[in-house]
């Protein structure tokens, strides 16, 4: 028992240094409640902005003939799941990195400005998505309490066991999100393929978004990279702590994708 209080006061630690990131946002993600009742999905418009759109597109009808591509109920639902653990997901980073930062650069204090780089990264990541979830009032999720522990106890559990497997669990996490990203990015053009064949302009908004999350995707691999470079495969042992991190990382994106 005292152990876990012990692990959920670092747990409580890491996350103050998160909300300091981004509180107004950040306050938005842990107290959902304060923002209105009538929850908006993903690019879902108002009576008035419909209105606002309508006339917009009959005074700029002689500069474009292209219709606006508009989402469907299905694909909303889909951008509001992936927002939700997108927004999960970078939280989780930035609590693993925080944790992982003293064992580590104690340990190895040439490796202080490369800790700092991707941990800066992510909060970038996290603050983004904590910045769309707020704006279009998608539904956080429920777990939030679960994963900030269990993500301040994989950074800190893995830096204790020494740098190679603190590496090692950026690889796995990192493996796992690209791929999760590389999903949302081909889902995304899939949509994009399917406005042109209508002859449809998609919103500039979902342009953005496909935008952000490459952006997004890329700066994950690249942590991916130096992972790897900085002896991920020298962990011990290597595969089981792997393979359990990844299996882990999957799960946790079914469940915030629902809950």
């Amino acid at each position: 028992m005292a152990a876990f209080c012990a692990l959920r006061s670092h747990a409580s630690k890491a996350s103050s240094a998160a909300r300091r990131l981004d509180s107004p946002l950040f306050l938005d993600f842990l107290a959902p409640s304060v923002l209105p009742p009538t929850r908006r999905s993903f690019f879902s418009r108002s009576k008035n902005e419909a209105n606002e759109n309508h006339a917009s597109k009959q005074q700029h009808s002689s500069k474009s003939s292209k219709s606006r591509y508009v989402l469907t109920k299905q694909q909303r639902e889909y951008l509001d799941s992936a927002l939700r653990v997108n927004q999960a997901g970078e939280l989780a980073a930035t609590l693993i990195y925080t944790a992982q930062k003293s064992p580590i650069v104690r340990s190895h204090p040439h490796l202080r400005p490369l800790m700092k780089h991707m941990y800066d990264q992510e909060a970038e990541h996290f603050a983004n998505f904590n910045h769309l979830v707020a704006k279009h009032q998608i539904r956080p999720t429920a777990m939030y309490p679960v994963w900030e522990v269990a993500a301040t106890f994989l950074g800190w559990s893995t830096a204790v066991m020494g740098r190679e497997a603190a590496m090692a669990c950026t690889e796995a996490v990192e493996t796992e999100i690209g791929s999760h990203y590389n999903d949302q990015i081909s889902t995304i053009l899939g949509w994009f393929k399917e406005a042109e064949q209508r002859g449809e302009e998609v919103d500039d908004e979902l342009k953005d978004l496909l935008a952000l999350l490459r952006k997004t995707r890329d700066e994950e691999l690249e942590h991916l990279d130096h992972a790897v470079e900085n002896d991920a495969k020298e962990a011990k042992p290597y595969d089981p702590l792997v393979n359990i991190i990844r299996y882990g990382c999957r799960a946790a994106i079914n469940i915030t994708e629902r809950v």
